[in-house]
């Protein structure tokens, strides 16, 4: 049973959001969070996800090639997977503006799963049914049927083919 004190604090954080957004401090998105909702930055024609793929609210960044993402993968929470990179070696605006254009690309094949917060950085392809631990940093290919963890992410376990 809620105290009068929970309800009075639930009325007002209410109240105050209300008067907010009405008055434009916020954006709407502040008081729904929708973590089902998945975030483009670039082309979104260079995006390919199967129909029974779950993304949650990845960040997919095509500024330097295209991502695939096929049948029966799900992602965690957080996750982004990135084709752009800068040219380091370049300062100021020139350095935000050098960026390849392509030859980044990203595959991640049938039923893998990548857990929450990892960071995937083109170009890879992630094999069939790999899993990709919590908090990693993906960089180059996982071979198919390989659970891997760390920063950078490195193999710590194979799994079983599935029986036929």
């Amino acid at each position: 049973m809620k105290s009068k004190f929970e309800i009075w604090i639930k009325s007002y954080l209410e109240t105050y959001l209300d008067e907010a957004l009405s008055q434009g401090y916020f954006d709407q998105r502040i008081k729904e969070v929708n973590l089902t909702q998945y975030i483009v930055f670039g082309d979104s024609q260079k995006l390919t996800l199967s129909p029974n793929c779950v993304v949650n609210n990845a960040l997919f960044n095509l500024s330097s090639g295209n991502i695939s993402v096929e049948e029966y993968v799900f992602l965690g929470h957080n996750v982004s997977l990135l084709t752009g990179t800068h040219n380091y070696t370049k300062f100021g605006l020139e350095r935000m503006m050098d960026f390849p254009k392509e030859g980044n690309d990203i595959v991640i094949e049938e039923g893998v799963w990548i857990a929450s917060n990892v960071t995937v950085i083109g170009p890879c392809k992630i094999g069939k049914h790999s899993v990709i631990a919590a908090g990693s940093v993906v960089k180059g290919d996982i071979p198919s049927y390989h659970v891997v963890a760390g920063i950078p992410a490195k193999t710590i376990k194979q799994i079983g083919y599935p029986i036929q």
